[in-house]
């Protein structure tokens, strides 16, 4: 059995995430998902959390979908909103397709709203158990068409939107990116996976040997499967496994991050992969010795890096220029002096 070296900040986070989400329980009733889903954030909670940013404002809207209707948030800076032309990131939360706390998320999403400067929307897509797949894809590539149609009353660049998610989120701004080629649908700046979810059949190596992280485990991955899927068959389709599909090329450009210790690592580097094979630009980084789930966490490893990464992204920095770095560390390589070319005699 893997051994996982934690410190005692990530020992903190580690218990008490498992006792908000109960991580470690694969007997969940429907009812018992649904409290977790609606239940407070605790003051013990709040603390491992990132920073509220106060000049962050959030609204909500309703949104018209092919299964009924949904709720988004939208996350945005007055100031630099009254200038136009900002980012738009479309972001599918993570949960395995069955857990969706919006309070959980809306405070990661502010602050990456605050450490971007893009605006976010946050689409709380149908969850499962109780609406299988493929409902979730469909809100999904819906929200992002009513986002697409929305961008010029909210000042947003339409040549610069992108899709995001983590987890389960990953996995549907996978297929989403996928369908807007298939269906002719919007064209999207780009793609950014956390720790993506994209192959459901769940056999890669890293399944194997990370199968009991502290973060996330195999067993309850199987759970998330089972609770998505209508049917074994289902994992077999690109919508559900993007890894699976037979045409990955002439997607938009994907910067994919992973976490080291995680169940998941292989299908964020096998799907990077092929997405190479195939044409499409693409940029992989795994953050050394973090977990699964990081991003969302103060004092968690890899967090900081992944930020700025994104940030460079949604800046317009090509992927092949983009530094996993913090920003301080990435302030001192752009002012770095550069060394200077002999010249020729």
């Amino acid at each position: 059995m893997t051994e996982y070296p934690l410190t005692r900040k990530e020992q903190k986070i580690v218990r008490l995430a498992d006792a908000f989400w109960q991580r470690h329980s694969d007997a969940l009733s429907e009812d018992d998902i649904n409290k977790i889903n609606n239940q407070e954030i605790s003051k013990a909670m709040r603390r491992i959390l990132l920073p509220r940013a106060k000049e962050i404002v959030t609204s909500s809207f309703i949104i018209p979908v092919t299964s009924g209707a949904i709720t988004c948030y939208m996350f945005a800076n007055p100031r630099t909103q009254s200038m136009g032309q900002d980012a738009l990131i479309v972001y599918f939360h993570g949960g395995g397709w069955t857990f969706g706390n919006m309070e959980f998320y809306n405070i990661y999403l502010e602050h990456l709203s605050s450490v971007t400067g893009a605006m976010i929307l946050s689409i709380d897509y149908h969850l499962s158990p109780d609406n299988k797949f493929p409902t979730a894809v469909e809100d999904c590539y819906d929200a992002l068409l009513w986002a697409c149609g929305g961008a010029k009353y909210w000042k947003v660049d339409p040549d610069r939107i992108f899709i995001a998610g983590d987890c389960a989120g990953g996995n549907l701004a996978a297929v989403v990116a996928q369908l807007v080629r298939d269906r002719k649908g919007p064209e999207i700046a780009g793609q950014i996976l956390l720790y993506p979810i994209t192959d459901g059949r769940l056999r890669t190596l890293s399944i194997e040997e990370h199968k009991d992280t502290p973060m996330l485990t195999s067993r309850i991955l199987d759970f998330y499967v089972d609770n998505y899927a209508r049917e074994s068959k289902d994992l077999f389709l690109p919508m559900f496994s993007p890894l699976l599909s037979q045409d990955k090329s002439r997607l938009a450009p994907a910067l994919i991050i992973n976490a080291e210790f995680d169940p998941l690592h292989d299908d964020g580097v096998l799907y990077a992969a092929e997405l190479e094979k195939a044409g499409t630009s693409v940029k992989v980084f795994t953050a050394p010795s973090s977990y699964h789930g990081f991003m969302c966490y103060k004092n968690a490893k890899g967090r900081l890096e992944s930020e700025c990464a994104i940030r460079q992204f949604v800046s317009g920095r090509k992927l092949e220029n983009i530094k996993f770095v913090t920003e301080k560390e990435l302030k001192r390589i752009n002012e770095a002096p550069r060394p200077q070319k002999k010249e020729e005699e």
